[in-house]
């Protein structure tokens, strides 16, 4: 390769096709390739190394906690779990149906690991998510009343195709984090898919959200294109053996 290739591989930001150019040259030479079979080989190494890379940005935007995946999951360990139902969620229909999924059961039981790993499914096949605790959430929407950065902070969550809120459950909240919550998720609403875990029913939500009327309307729209799972199942922090 010379200096002249070498800058401008540099220049158009092919470091991969700079990386193994010499090898291939090599390779074409004694296999004595065609020059269209080496050009596509090179453009397929730089378009794997784009993908990776793409993949990488995802995945550290959307702030994954860890990295679960389906084939992590435990499910022999987790009976509770339909495998099936999982991985018909897997196929990423819903995301494109802009319907939810609220997983319900007690700690432990691997909410946050099914919701990171759909999560993950989704990021690997070009969406953008973002995963917040709730308590993050809320704290995130109470810190935009000081700066009047609401408006800022709902629009970025309501773009991401897969919002995934994990352990929502007995929080002290002042009613403007509910309000703010209710606008995101009426904004999400037939437009985007969205993840929620909890260990709470849909008739203990008013206890924390407070202002049952419009927590029936949060509620309202959350369920109706949604997919309950409820867990009841070991929990899977449990020691073994």
């Amino acid at each position: 390769m010379t200096d002249e290739i070498a800058q401008l591989l540099k220049a158009l930001r092919l470091g991969r096709i700079a990386e193994i150019l010499d090898d291939e040259l090599k390779l074409a030479d004694k296999n004595d390739w065609a020059y269209q079979e080496l050009i596509v080989r090179l453009l397929r190494a730089q378009w794997h190394r784009h993908q990776e890379s793409a993949l990488s940005w995802r995945i550290e935007r959307a702030k994954l906690p860890e990295k679960w995946s389906l084939e992590s999951f435990p499910f022999k360990r987790q009976p509770g779990v339909s495998q099936k139902q999982i991985r018909g969620f897997a196929e990423l229909d819903f995301i494109g149906k802009a319907e939810n999924i609220v997983f319900i059961g007690p700690t432990g039981v691997g909410k946050t690991g099914l919701a990171s790993a759909l999560l993950l499914k989704a990021l690997q096949n070009g969406h953008r998510g973002i995963f917040l605790r709730a308590q993050d959430l809320f704290d995130e929407m109470y810190a935009s009343l000081a700066d009047r950065s609401s408006r800022k902070l709902v629009t970025r969550l309501a773009r991401a195709d897969l919002l995934v809120i994990d352990e929502m459950g007995y929080l002290n909240l002042r009613p403007e984090q509910t309000n703010i919550f209710f606008k995101l998720m009426e904004e999400r609403y037939r437009r985007r898919a969205t993840i929620i875990t909890t260990n709470l029913a849909y008739d203990e939500w008013h206890n924390f959200l407070g202002n049952k009327a419009l927590v029936e309307a949060l509620l309202s729209r959350l369920r109706h294109q949604c997919h309950t799972v409820k867990i009841d199942g070991p929990s899977l922090r449990d020691p073994q053996g």
